[in-house]
């Protein structure tokens, strides 16, 4: 089965890393469906029966986005709160995402030093993305961590913008293997 790809971008036709990710990703239509969150749901109102039916088509599941306020973008927040319903995701019925494989990737804007115990934000971007691996193992789930670009405020040359989606594609296609 095909993996899908939750890309959830406030301003992608303005990202380096993200928009460069979803250019990869559409390269194998065969390996991937890239769903555009902020594209397809601009005013916000989410078609949630739509959107459980996409995931269920699907195998794999990725969650792709920018670190926002040390999070994700609002409209990720938003779909996880409406599509994640208790009777199909969770609970005594709930089975949908039940060992599905679930992974993030992420892109983060400071270095990667910044995420550290002695750096200046003090916690890794692993403790800052526990919220998803934690929905992930509610649901039961099976979280396969993230994949992450780090320090984009400081510039991106091509040749890191071409190796982090190679990296991105190996991240994913590594899921089925798992």
């Amino acid at each position: 089965m095909k993996t899908l790809v939750i890309v959830t971008h406030p301003h992608i036709e303005t990202s380096l890393i993200n928009k460069r990710w979803v250019e990869e990703l559409k390269q194998y239509p065969e390996k991937y469906t890239v769903h555009e969150l902020y594209s397809v749901y601009p005013d916000g109102n989410i078609d949630v029966t739509r959107e459980q039916a996409l995931i269920e088509e699907h195998g794999d599941l990725v969650l792709q986005f920018p670190i926002y306020w040390f999070n994700c973008p609002p409209l990720l927040k938003k779909w996880l709160d409406e599509v994640f319903l208790y009777g199909w995701a969770y609970g005594s019925k709930g089975d949908k995402l039940k060992n599905r494989k679930i992974a993030l990737g992420v892109s983060a804007g400071i270095k990667r030093e910044d995420y550290s115990e002695n750096g200046k934000y003090k916690f890794t971007l692993e403790e800052i993305l526990v919220p998803f691996e934690t929905t992930a193992m509610y649901c039961d789930a099976d979280y396969r961590s993230f994949y992450a670009f780090y320090g984009t405020e400081n510039g991106t040359s091509s040749e890191d913008l071409k190796k982090s989606a190679r990296d991105y594609m190996s991240f994913i296609d590594q899921l089925k293997l798992q």
